[in-house]
């Protein structure tokens, strides 16, 4: 009898080989064609990805969520087979019922499900939504491994001659392709060989932890295809003084707007670029990163960091995600910022990575000459770019030295971060309902100029009024006086708890402390048509009664300073009063 022996690498190719026929045939058999994707969105927190995951559940149809190993959290829809999913990508696209930017996945990436809670997710393509499924095919045998270009031995020694920044590209390739979470460091220690070998399962090859040129070339490409129709080009801008790879693929030059160059996007995808560039100090350097978070393309979730040479903003939403690097050296503020569409982090993270890794700083800085004032001027604007906006602003005010301000209920609704003159962050403290007053307090430590002191004392009718507030929200920096009347220390109907007023005011006056002619406090406006339920004359308005106000502050454990002294003031002087105690209390 003649005896074959076999080779230890061709005896664990032919178990391996064993192995994935007897797989097959298993429970969960593998098919021909392996299912896919359709991945819609990414969010940083599980919080945030449960919810849109519920929405997207409520109006579509096999919607699915993973963990990626990282900080991403996926939503995708699925898993379908590779043409059933490119139609479900088109009609839902076209009826823009996921984002414009979903795309294609294999899933490999995904890890722990989140959603649905409490239910696996099918491993088997599930037929188009709408249409019956299909009777289950036969299974299939896999092919057999793919035949290695090279050895273990020949592999080890083709990777012995890669250099240091080879050796962190495949670092960095297996961890963006979800098989690497160590240092990238180019030492290849267990984990790397855990992960390469993890990476060779996946792609069909004997899981040896050594990658052939091969195996190599195909993690690279993979790595790269992501960056296709991008068009990384290396852009010497000599007004900038500044070197950096630009997405050409997806946006353009547009124009200078000191401190600003900015490239805006050219096609559908919603991307901008801006390279940012000024002479300055620390003092500029911090100033820049005050303004920076209140442009719209700064979204207020996300990291911040200041140091005492640079700063880094990460901001993102359901719509866009940001980032900006600013640093200063020789009295040059150079970096810039990279604003890209959420759900599309796989490219937004490598775009990202080029931009960084090629940023350069070259002789040169903006000259501030550049910026001309044209007809598109605005205030709502900072070089060309929208400030951001919240979603509503009413007044408060001051009245007490830890900084509580009070201000009206209709603010504080329907808030994910409330601000007092659009810097300091609040939270609510106190709120009556029924008298339409709430209570917010700075989260950090606040030191009023000047707080309120409420009239006890009861007022003449017809003595002179005067409300502080901002009436056009943001829009002027200081607070304004409305001066007017009081036409009665009750309501239409005899209401004890409110005065009425005669004087115009804004929206934005509401919330606003109303003063006496000596600058004491007789109550805080109410939203127009408060203690009425027609329609009223402009100049008819209420106000809160300053009693009703410190008890309600009383059962809050609120003390206030009163006083029932009657004095009259010079209009000069209560308007810095007013200025002193009055805020703008923004909603965003």
């Amino acid at each position: 009898m003649q005896h074959v022996t076999l080779g230890s690498e061709l005896v664990g190719l032919f178990r391996h080989f064993v192995f994935v026929v007897v797989f097959a045939f298993g429970p969960l058999a593998v098919w021909a064609q392996n299912p896919v994707w359709v991945q819609v969105e990414a969010r940083p927190t599980l919080n945030q990805a449960q919810e849109r995951a519920r929405d997207y559940a409520s109006r579509l149809d096999d919607v699915a969520g993973f963990t990626t190993g990282g900080r991403w959290n996926v939503i995708a829809i699925g898993p379908y087979a590779p043409s059933d999913a490119e139609a479900v990508l088109r009609q839902l696209k076209a009826a823009r019922q996921i984002p414009q930017d979903s795309y294609i996945v294999d899933g490999r990436a995904f890890r722990q499900q989140f959603w649905p809670v409490g239910i696996g997710a099918p491993t088997t393509a599930q037929p188009l939504p709408g249409q019956p499924e299909a009777a289950p095919e036969e299974p299939v045998v896999i092919a057999p491994l793919e035949t290695p270009d090279e050895t273990t031995g020949e592999a080890r020694q083709s990777e012995a001659q890669l250099l240091r920044e080879d050796r962190l590209l495949l670092q960095t390739a297996l961890q963006w392709a979800g098989f690497y979470n160590s240092a990238i460091d180019g030492a290849f220690g267990r984990g790397t060989r855990r992960a390469m070998g993890e990476w060779q399962v996946a792609n069909n090859y004997e899981p040896t932890g050594i990658l052939t040129t091969k195996q190599r070339q195909m993690l690279i490409d993979s790595y790269n295809a992501v960056l296709d129709g991008m068009d990384l080009q290396l852009v010497r801008d000599d007004a900038t003084g500044i070197e950096v790879l630009i997405p050409s693929g997806v946006v353009a030059f547009s124009e200078y707007e000191p401190p600003f160059a900015r490239f805006d996007a050219k096609g559908d995808l919603p991307a901008q670029v801006l390279l940012i560039s000024q002479e300055g100090d620390q003092d500029r350097l911090f100033g820049l990163y005050e303004i920076m978070q209140t442009l719209a393309i700064v979204p207020m979730d996300g990291p911040r960091a200041r140091r005492n040479t640079s700063f880094e903003l990460e901001g993102f939403d359901g719509t866009i995600h940001s980032y900006t690097s600013v640093s200063l050296e020789d009295g040059q503020i150079k970096g810039f910022t990279l604003v890209w569409p959420t759900g599309d982090e796989a490219r937004r993270a490598r775009v990202l990575t080029e931009m960084q890794s090629s940023f350069r700083r070259i002789p040169g800085v903006l000259d501030p000459a550049l910026a001309r004032p044209d007809e598109d001027q605005a205030i709502d604007l900072i070089s060309g770019l929208q400030v951001r906006k919240p979603k509503l602003s009413r007044s408060g005010f001051f009245i007490d030295d830890q900084g509580d301000v009070l201000t009206a209920t209709d603010v504080i609704s329907e808030c994910t971060r409330l601000t007092l003159d659009t810097v300091h962050d609040a939270e609510v403290v106190h709120v009556d309902d029924a008298l339409g007053l709430a209570v917010v307090r700075p989260t950090k430590p606040l030191a009023p100029p000047a707080v309120a002191a409420f009239q006890t004392g009861v007022p003449r009718l017809q003595t002179e009024v005067a409300v502080a507030g901002y009436p056009y929200g943001g829009v002027l920096t200081t607070p304004s006086l409305t001066f007017g009347t009081l036409a009665d220390i009750r309501g239409l109907n005899g209401e004890t708890d409110v005065k009425r007023l005669d004087l115009i005011v804004q929206d934005g006056d509401v919330g606003g402390p109303v003063f006496d002619n000596g600058g004491a406090v007789l109550g805080m406006l109410l939203p127009k048509g408060s203690g009425a339920g027609q329609q009223l004359p402009d100049a008819v308005n209420f106000s809160v009664a300053s009693r009703e106000i410190i008890a309600s502050l009383a059962v809050a454990d609120i003390l206030v300073d009163t006083t029932d002294s009657i004095a009259v003031l010079p209009a000069q002087m209560l308007a810095e009063r007013a200025a002193d105690m009055t805020v703008l209390v923004s909603c965003w």
